[in-house]
């Protein structure tokens, strides 16, 4: 541990010549700086993903922890943990300025866990180099001391992308504004998340409880992949989750479907009438109520119609016929709350099945959420629905007498997890790290109101009063969540690239 500490703490081999850059830096100083520091900055990364990071494990979080504040503390930070019920996180802070203002940045740790015989190399947390060579992923030898790595090369390993890259993408750019003795432009607070993969649990309290510590002016996320062009993105929001288990009930136990079939009835059929009553043949959901409260204003619609895409490419990419219709196009179907079945179970399948009717069908369900949409509200309308299609609800397993007076028997149990948020696209945010960006992207940023995954920013945004924007970096194909998780080069780099644009862009 200590080494892969001490890796970290390597000065950054950069010519002298940057010294005297000001502090209004020009695109080309900053490629400059980023090119001339890189495989320092790959090297660490490197490092950082050998940790494991698990949010499951508290020997995990622990050492990704001290990870993180020997990194802070090496770059003058004032470090503490934030105590929780559960799983403790990092705060970290610097004042460059006495009478300005502070950003704080979020940078989520932990990770997915992972099915390492799912991996193609041994080792989900030994990251490896590979290149795309007649359609196959390669791995390279790279050499650390090699100055030139190819944009298109990639890293895989877990939590490459999601989110230990882009987490690295600030902290080398504070560490390479050090090593030119350049000064930020605001003040720098920065908290760090252990168990983002878990719903965050114990945040909502902890930003609660450290309001004062944390009251910045603005909210910067150091998470989320880019849009499918894989051009510099902004994200002004992203979708809240609420997750319900429905559970159908047939007999008490599993029939033999020689003996009983055509007499007991079988749960699937029940729980297949169910699931066809929530979407029509369109994909739009049918429960009453589910989209109340959504609008789009031609002035809504105009900014996702400016975002470059291609349905078609789209469809391609995604191997399906036609979309669904809820909304006219990808960015719009975005701004609605969506309603998935995430999994089914009935009996068995493949080698093990056999002729029995299942005494249960188990119907798992998530619903992404957005501001108008509440998540109690959403649940409340499932239950009701539910009934609507004449169901008798039950809190757990049905008792002899509800068997023997309901055909149709279900429980319903869920889960509110991470809150949906938006921030306002037309606002001094947006402005700024536009300005920011623009300065060394130029004209190709891409401005996204809303993201379909879930992160936990409501509480900063609702105790603090402060409006988020989350800078993205990996590239949209990286395969976060799932085996093989990787960040490509070109955009591990432009991220370092961002993030000093926003470092040294003042604050409006």
């Amino acid at each position: 541990m200590k080494n892969l500490i001490n890796f970290l703490l390597i000065s950054a081999c950069i010519s002298s010549s940057l010294n005297s850059f000001s502090q209004k830096l020009k695109s080309d100083d900053i490629r400059l700086m980023v090119d001339e520091n890189f495989i320092t900055s790959t090297t660490n990364l490197h490092h950082f993903l050998r940790l494991p990071n698990d949010g499951n494990f508290p020997e995990q979080i622990e050492n990704n922890k001290a990870w993180c504040d020997s990194v802070f503390k090496s770059l003058k930070f004032k470090t503490q943990t934030l105590i929780t019920e559960g799983a403790p996180l990092l705060f970290a802070e610097k004042t460059f300025h006495k009478n300005r203002k502070s950003i704080l940045f979020y940078l989520q740790i932990d990770g997915q866990p992972v099915d390492r015989s799912e991996w193609s190399q041994n080792d989900p947390f030994e990251p490896v180099f590979k290149t795309l060579k007649n359609g196959e992923w390669t791995t390279e030898e790279f050499d650390f001391y090699h100055k030139n790595m190819p944009n298109d090369v990639r890293i895989f390993a877990r939590s490459a992308s999601d989110s230990k890259g882009p987490a690295m993408s600030l902290i080398s750019a504070l560490k390479i504004l050090e090593e030119q003795q350049i000064t930020p432009e605001y003040n720098i607070k920065v908290i760090m998340d252990f168990q983002e993969e878990l719903g965050s649990p114990d945040l909502p309290k902890a930003v609660l409880k450290n309001k004062n510590l944390l009251q910045s002016e603005m909210l910067l996320i150091m998470d989320g992949t880019r849009h499918l062009s894989n051009l510099p993105t902004l994200t002004y929001g992203a979708r809240g989750i609420t997750t319900a288990t429905i559970t159908i009930f047939g007999s008490t136990d599993a029939l033999h479907s020689g003996q009983y079939g055509n007499y007991a009835p079988n749960p699937v059929f029940k729980a297949a009438q169910l699931i066809s009553s929530f979407k029509n043949d369109k994909g739009i959901v049918q429960i009453s109520g589910f989209y109340d409260g959504v609008h789009l204003s031609e002035r809504d619609k105009e900014l996702l119609s400016s975002i470059p895409e291609n349905m078609d490419s789209l469809n391609s990419r995604l191997g399906i016929a036609t979309s669904e219709k809820v909304a006219e196009n990808y960015q719009e179907a975005l701004q609605f709350p969506s309603f998935n079945i995430r999994g089914l179970k009935a009996g068995w399948t493949g080698k093990e099945v056999r002729t029995l009717i299942p005494e249960e069908v188990i119907i798992e369900i998530d619903m992404r959420l957005v501001p108008e949409t509440p998540g109690e509200r959403q649940i409340e309308l499932l239950r009701t629905h539910i009934k609507e299609e004449g169901f008798h609800m039950v809190d757990s397993i049905p008792t002899k007498e509800e068997r023997a007076t309901y055909p149709k028997l279900v429980s319903l149990n869920w889960r509110i997890g991470s809150k949906p948020f938006r921030t306002e696209m037309d606002s001094s945010i947006g402005e700024f790290l536009n300005s920011a960006l623009t300065k060394v992207f130029g004209n190709t940023v891409v401005n996204m109101r809303t993201t379909g995954g879930s992160q936990p920013m409501a509480p900063f945004i609702e105790a603090l009063d402060i409006p988020a924007v989350s800078i993205r970096i990996p590239n949209p194909d990286n395969n976060i969540h799932a085996p093989n998780e990787n960040l490509r080069m070109g955009n591990y780099k432009e991220g370092i690239i961002s993030c000093i644009a926003v470092l040294t862009e003042k604050l409006p």
